[in-house]
């Protein structure tokens, strides 16, 4: 890493559907993305991630993106959609073996009860699902992470304890960017922010 890098850095990011993007995001930085529905704020995190079909230039670290492997891209750079995927039957079958310590801690920190990690997904709440599948990106220790309205589905007092969660993972170095409605949270985690219009990123209002 060069020590001069931005922790992520876009250069001419776009697909025939939004951008291009330009952007340098420093490691304990956080960027707040508003905008109305619809105009491209998910297509650009799915891009960074490389999820959906983009060309330009995206760097980790000074490392450019086809130096890695894709599945490594995205454990380092880690999107977790506004409806998250579940694949298999418990919550648990979700988590490398490895990972199960430190997940439970996540939980309990986010106010999940023990007992729902060895059940069933189909037993989870919206609310639930979401938290989990944040806790599921975080043990992965990610030096980014790409969030997509990570607290919709919360209630106030859930809203507090992952807005915790994130600053402390800011202080530790992780760049971050939200999507989100709320300028206040904005605020909250000492976001840069701007609004995505027509699919482009402009400043905010």
């Amino acid at each position: 890493m060069s020590p001069d890098a931005p922790r992520l850095r876009l250069r001419g990011l776009r697909s025939p559907l939004a951008g291009p993007f330009d952007l340098d995001l420093a490691a304990g930085e956080c960027l707040a993305v508003g905008g109305p529905s619809g105009s491209g704020k998910s297509l650009f995190l799915r891009m960074i991630a490389d999820l959906d079909p983009n060309g330009g230039e995206v760097a980790l670290d000074g490392m450019p993106r086809p130096a890695m492997a894709a599945p490594d891209w995205r454990r380092r750079v880690a999107y977790v959609a506004a409806e998250s995927g579940w694949w298999r039957d418990t919550v648990a079958e979700h988590f490398a073996p490895a990972t199960h310590a430190p997940a439970r801690a996540l939980a309990e920190r986010l106010g999940l009860p023990d007992e729902l990690f060895d059940g069933p997904v189909q037993r989870l709440s919206t609310g639930e699902r979401q938290r989990l599948a944040i806790v599921r990106a975080l043990v992965l220790n990610p030096p980014v992470l790409l969030l997509d309205e990570p607290t919709g589905p919360l209630d106030p007092a859930s809203i507090g304890e992952m807005e915790a969660v994130l600053t402390a993972r800011l202080a530790d170095g992780v760049a971050m960017i939200v999507v989100s409605h709320d300028p206040a949270q904005a605020q909250r985690l000492g976001a840069r922010r701007r609004e995505m219009r027509e699919r482009r990123l402009e400043a905010a209002a």
